[in-house]
């Protein structure tokens, strides 16, 4: 048994949301040359550094044809190496360089500025939650998410 509650649902909590912080970031990136594709790769590169151009594309969303040219960008700017795997020839090794490193940093320590003003608003407690909580649902795997609808009156597995 489903229970409504009065609340609105989460994506719908979210969403406006988060297209306000991702409008704030934009000044930021444009600021250091970056598209918000460029620094998601620079993101995900920082995490680990040396992954393949498909990996890359699926751990951020992308389409893996379309990744090749904000990857062109970066690499011309100096911000990444892409290399040949030496177990496939065919795929590309990549790295974040010194440059790439310190333009994601430098992004990243101004977006999060202007988000711990943001987070200010919020009593410790509930900060602290909220940062908690929210790093614990973006860590579920995608599938995880989309699975509780197969639970739901109406829905078939």
């Amino acid at each position: 048994m489903w229970i409504v509650t009065h609340r609105p649902d989460l994506a719908a909590m979210m969403s406006p949301l988060t297209r306000a912080l991702i409008d704030a970031e934009l000044p930021v990136l444009r600021e250091q040359g970056l598209s918000m594709w460029g620094y998601s790769v620079l993101l995900a590169l920082g995490e680990r550094p040396l992954r393949t151009q498909a990996a890359l594309a699926q751990s951020i969303g992308a389409d893996k044809t379309r990744i090749i040219a904000v990857l062109d960008d970066l690499q011309r700017a100096g911000l990444i190496e892409r290399t040949p795997d030496p177990a496939d020839r065919r795929a590309r090794l990549l790295a974040l360089t010194a440059e790439g490193r310190r333009v994601r940093e430098s992004a990243q320590a101004a977006i999060q500025r202007n988000e711990e003003r943001l987070l200010a608003r919020l009593p410790p407690e509930d900060r602290a939650a909220f940062l908690r909580v929210l790093r614990a649902l973006a860590a579920l795997p995608p599938e995880e998410i989309t699975a509780v609808l197969e639970g739901l009156p109406g829905r078939s597995p």
